[in-house]
């Protein structure tokens, strides 16, 4: 509508007398209101205090444009003129106002538009930062998360073989002293033969030239034996092995022979 009014604008032409008529008109009309605006101020005037005068002036203005307020709001609307040429060129008058109005409503709105637009690019890149740094910061998140898994993965682990070392430890110490209890005891109870018992069958047999070994040492030579290789756990009896030793361990069931070397024998696996 705004784009044809300037047309509808250039092809009217107002009339100099009908220009002339409406001004005389609103001549006429504000004169009208200039007096009745004295005659108010007359009548306020005459009932004024001195006093308080300023007040009183202030208050007698509030009523009389109260009631011209009230006399306008009751007054039906009058043609100003009949004349078409007078018509016509209110109407040109009150379309131009309107379309300058309507042009500037557009400017605002679109300034206003290219506002919000600016304000919504800076959000949306905002928000892209925002994303990248809440990426950044799951990526730091899940990283941690690792590294904290494998950590106590590996403290776990060190932890276990920290335990099995003082396991070995307490093992160690404990066959020790097994061992050496194994040792007293036996020393105690199963001694070498001495010299003298020797001497005294000097003449039966001569005494053997190799040093004899304790029950305790044969025994841990055939633990020994066992444990590191119980594939073969076989030891070739020499004569360094005292035979009432060998005969005492096969009796009771301590130790086997080959079942076909019988210069061989081994250690009877108890703990299978």
């Amino acid at each position: 509508m705004a784009e044809y009014l300037p047309e509808v604008i250039n092809d009217l032409v107002c009339p100099v007398d009908a220009k002339e008529e409406l001004l005389d008109e609103c001549e006429s009309i504000w004169k009208q209101i200039e007096e009745c605006q004295s005659k108010l101020m007359l009548l306020g005037m005459e009932t004024l205090l001195k006093s308080d005068d300023k007040l009183s002036l202030l208050m007698m203005r509030v009523k009389a444009l109260a009631a011209e307020h009230s006399q306008w709001q009751k007054r039906s609307p009058e043609i100003i003129s009949t004349n078409p040429d007078v018509l016509l060129a209110l109407g040109k008058e009150e379309l131009q106002k309107v379309k300058n109005d309507l042009e500037m409503v557009l400017s605002t709105v679109q300034s206003k538009n290219k506002q919000l637009e600016e304000d919504l690019k800076r959000e949306q890149q905002w928000l892209e930062e925002q994303e990248q740094v809440l990426d950044a910061l799951n990526g730091i998140e899940e990283e941690t998360k690792n590294q904290v898994e494998q950590l106590s993965k590996a403290s776990l682990k060190v932890r276990a073989f920290h335990e099995l070392q003082n396991k070995m430890l307490k093992l160690k110490v404990y066959k020790e002293e097994l061992l050496n209890a194994l040792g007293e005891f036996l020393e105690e109870h199963f001694p070498l033969p001495e010299k003298g018992e020797s001497a005294k069958k000097k003449n039966s047999s001569e005494e053997p030239a190799v040093e004899l070994l304790t029950l305790h040492e044969v025994l841990e030579i055939l633990i020994n034996k066992l444990m590191s290789t119980p594939h073969e756990p076989y030891v070739t009896i020499n004569d360094s092995f005292w035979p009432p030793y060998i005969e005492l361990l096969l009796r009771y069931g301590i130790a086997l022979r080959h079942p076909e070397d019988p210069n061989r024998i081994r250690l009877e696996a108890f703990h299978m």
